[in-house]
């Protein structure tokens, strides 16, 4: 079974999409910042993260940083509500497959997210 890291510091945002995507068969798995996000990745090895650019422990990318610097190369695809090209080119240059922009569309995101772990398998 696929393992989905969704870390966002919105509760409603987490819950919808950890529903969403356990209802398709993958194992889902929630933090609510990215303190808790760097553990789980690191004890859990999850397939593909949604990581939220913003929140209020640490960012996005400073997490994506430290899970590169630990020698991860998960899968990582950045969630964000604000146009910031410069944090957009900081995490495409640590390898992140792309970014999607809140409001999430349930549509793109799942075509995005399967479309992945089925490159996994």
């Amino acid at each position: 079974m696929s393992k989905l890291l969704v870390v966002d510091d919105e509760i409603d945002i987490r819950e919808f999409a950890k529903n969403f995507f356990k209802k398709r068969g993958i194992d889902v798995f929630t933090a609510s910042g990215g303190e808790e996000a760097f553990e789980i990745a690191t004890n859990e090895a999850p397939d593909l993260i949604l990581m939220d650019v913003r929140m209020e422990d640490i960012t996005g990318v400073d997490v994506l940083k430290k899970l590169r610097d630990n020698g991860s190369d998960v899968k990582v695809i950045m969630v964000t509500g604000v146009e910031d090209d410069s944090t957009i080119r900081e995490a495409e240059s640590l390898g992140i497959l792309g970014y999607v922009h809140k409001p999430l569309v349930l549509d793109e995101l799942q075509k995005i997210v399967l479309k992945e772990l089925e490159n996994l398998s």
